[in-house]
């Protein structure tokens, strides 16, 4: 029987997007076929709880590794190469190349025939600093596959990789759960608890990090507020940014027309995408293109979930939207352009409702999990 070791430093329940990712992957593969190989989430008690709790719900096996950071040591490549043996594995997925793909060599040399690399937004900045360049290469000759988000992703990676390995390369971005993100999942609900019925709502759900543009959308309110004085903008998670949004709306004098939720379980996130009228994160480049937007899942989520949305220009973001058709494109830190696209969607309900079908008709024809999990078991 062929069988895949997924070795991986980003598996629940430890929290965020990557994580997110492979788990999703993980549950429509074979769970007889499947076995992982990942860090542990904490070392508390509370945290080793958590994370044995989770391994013991999953319909495949998990080791972990005792270290709450897995990479390619000597110790962590010889555990992974006894999992091979062990469970006579023939392929592996690394679910990030960087850095784990390094230790695809000792695993090709253990009898795996066929190994593939994920990337994500990280090792697009891996490619500007010469020394992780060099490893992102040796992680290109010694793969059979380095799959990438979108077209930003890949031409940026593809510079520090051989010619022959870039041509190898082939599109894998994270799915959407149509059935889970859909214009009926709840909106109306959360808008009545808020007290935010019949207001018109902006909703940015995201982690609360400068990249993201939560900051853009405070300083774009008071433009908005001057058209459409009844506006709320709906800001859906946590992060260590939330402080410095919370004063720079009390600075901006908008703080009335801001809500802030904090995290929310992710069996809330669909409602919460659902209370909103237009979704906006205009996320923007930071660091000298190192802090980067990947690819921007939460567009496609809002497009799901039947919301126009308007994204920033950073990395991947773009490729999570149709420019025009499902939402606009404007550059990131505009509060001007953010403004401008806001009111354009808050002004005209027929706009919105085309966007948002649109939106949603794409996620269903090229972006739902099912059709991605096929494209890894071709790749496996």
């Amino acid at each position: 029987m062929h069988k895949t070791l997924i070795v991986t430093n980003d598996f629940p329940p430890r929290p965020g997007g990557i994580q997110a990712f492979l788990h999703n992957m993980a549950l429509r593969l074979d769970p007889e076929r499947i076995v992982v190989y990942a860090s542990t989430w904490k070392r508390s008690r509370e945290g080793v709880e958590a994370t044995a709790a989770f391994d013991a719900e999953q319909p495949f096996t998990v080791v972990r590794d005792r270290t709450t950071m897995l990479l390619p040591t000597p110790g962590a490549t010889r555990r992974a190469t006894q999992l091979l043996r062990e469970h006579g594995c023939t392929s592996v997925w690394f679910g990030a190349a960087a850095p784990l793909g390094l230790m695809a060599p000792a695993l090709r040399r253990a009898g795996a025939e066929r190994l593939v690399a994920t990337t994500h937004g990280h090792e697009a900045g891996w490619a500007q600093l010469p020394a992780a360049r060099r490893l992102l290469g040796r992680i290109g000759e010694s793969t059979d596959t380095i799959t990438y988000l979108g077209e930003y992703t890949r031409a940026r990676i593809a510079t520090a990789l051989t010619p022959a390995a870039a041509a190898r390369m082939v599109q894998l971005p994270p799915g959407v759960d149509e059935k889970t993100f859909h214009p009926g999942s709840g909106g109306d609900e959360v808008r009545a608890r808020l007290g935010l019925t019949d207001r018109p709502v902006v909703v940015c759900v995201s982690r609360l990090v400068k990249r993201k543009g939560q900051d853009t959308l405070i300083r774009a309110l008071p433009r908005i507020l001057a058209r459409q004085p009844d506006t709320v903008l709906l800001i859906v998670g946590g992060g260590p940014y939330e402080n410095d949004l919370r004063r720079l709306a009390e600075t901006t004098g908008v703080a009335a027309s801001v809500r802030f939720t904090g995290s929310v379980p992710w069996s809330e996130l669909p409602a919460h995408y659902g209370a909103g009228d237009v979704f906006a994160m205009p996320c923007r480049t930071r660091r000298g293109g190192l802090d980067v937007e990947g690819l921007g899942i939460v567009y496609l989520e809002a497009s799901a979930t039947g919301l126009p949305v308007v994204a920033g220009d950073s990395g991947g973001a773009p490729d999570a939207v149709l420019d025009g058709e499902t939402g606009w494109v404007v550059r990131g830190g505009s509060e001007e352009e953010t403004a401008e696209r806001v009111l354009a969607l808050l002004d005209d309900p027929e706009l919105r409702r085309r966007m948002g079908e649109r939106g949603r008709a794409w996620v269903e024809e090229k972006w739902r999990w099912d059709l991605l999990a096929e494209r890894l078991k071709e790749l496996l």
